[in-house]
């Protein structure tokens, strides 16, 4: 049973790298941290992660178990497999004036005066939870919205991948593609030719390049395509072409794709909280957002998407500075 009453230090909204690397670190500063999950990884179709050190080639879904694991080991951390809501912020009057109102943390005698309200529908058999804090991390990484082509899904984690650094190495020199509907295709392209002389990048008809992206495409010896796509052409052995609409079929056997990236939820809305042109959070050095006591971590806050190894490093520093905002000192 769940205590009303109970207030936490902190709740993270997210399990992924950057949420469990911040949890792990306060619950060893002895904060009480309750972490709410969906359970809707970005990465769940990627097979094995690479570039995380003493982690090289672990499976993402293998690292959060462990991640979980390491982080519900320690007597302050509390997890909740739920989709959170609503996010609300209520007043309480200073210590001395309505007892009933105003929590102290359980290790130091700062008073609080404003809470989160976190409400959360549960799932896989959870029930609903509505919970309190006096901060909140939101660590809930970014949605993909991928190319819409009928077969790309068969063909994603395996021979299309959309994190360079994770999944660069493993296509050294082969023919690969590049498919995006984006207007940042070009520097992706770049960081692609590293691992491979045989790439095009697929536009789809859509993603422009400007006559600078095209001279530096054409200097690397990289094509651009950019008739519309008609699908991924593959079999069991993998992805073995991109078939355009006007029936050519040009051999690729695998490579790389650039979703469209969405927050998992409309933080604005909930909080009005700052965003970028991307629609990702505007945190400054500490992780701190536009609203005071709220944080964010990881793949939401710009530049968007990363390793999961850059991630966790953002959980951890952010976890530090949450540590110093609940003390007073940041």
């Amino acid at each position: 049973m769940h205590d009303p009453d109970e207030v936490f230090d902190v709740i993270i909204i997210g399990a992924g790298p950057a949420g469990l690397s911040a949890g792990l670190n306060l619950v060893r500063a002895r904060r009480r941290v309750l972490m709410l999950d969906s359970n809707r990884p970005r990465h769940s179709a990627t097979l094995l992660s690479h570039g995380f050190l003493t982690r090289d080639g672990v499976s993402p879904l293998e690292l959060r178990k462990l991640g979980r694991e390491e982080f519900e080991s320690y007597p302050e951390a509390s997890f909740h497999q739920a989709m959170v809501s609503s996010i609300e912020t209520m007043t309480v009057p200073p210590v001395g004036q309505a007892a009933a109102g105003a929590e102290r943390s359980a290790h130091h005698g700062a008073h609080v005066e404003s809470l989160f309200v976190v409400r959360s529908k549960g799932i896989r058999g959870s029930g609903d939870r509505v919970a309190r804090a006096r901060t909140v991390l939101i660590a809930t990484g970014l949605l993909e919205t991928l190319p819409a082509l009928p077969s790309i899904r068969a063909y994603y984690g395996t021979s299309l991948h959309s994190c360079t650094e994770c999944d660069g190495y493993e296509k050294s020199d082969a023919p690969l593609a590049l498919i995006g509907e984006t207007d940042d295709l070009a520097e992706r392209a770049l960081l692609i030719s590293q691992w491979s002389n045989d790439l095009i990048v697929f536009t789809n008809g859509v993603a422009e390049l400007s006559k600078a992206d095209e001279a530096a495409l054409d200097a690397r010896g990289i094509g651009v395509e950019r008739r519309p796509i008609a699908d991924i052409e593959g079999d069991r052995e993998g992805m073995t072409g991109v078939s355009l609409t006007d029936g050519t079929v040009i051999v690729r056997s695998g490579g790389f794709v650039r979703p469209q990236w969405t927050t998992a939820l409309d933080y604005r809305a909930m909080l009005g909280l700052e965003t970028s042109v991307d629609d990702l959070l505007v945190v400054d050095t500490h992780g701190r957002t536009s609203c005071t006591g709220v944080f964010a971590a990881g793949d939401s806050t710009p530049p968007g998407a990363q390793q999961l190894i850059v991630a966790a490093g953002e959980g951890a520093r952010v976890a530090a500075a949450i540590n110093r905002h609940l003390i007073g000192i940041l």
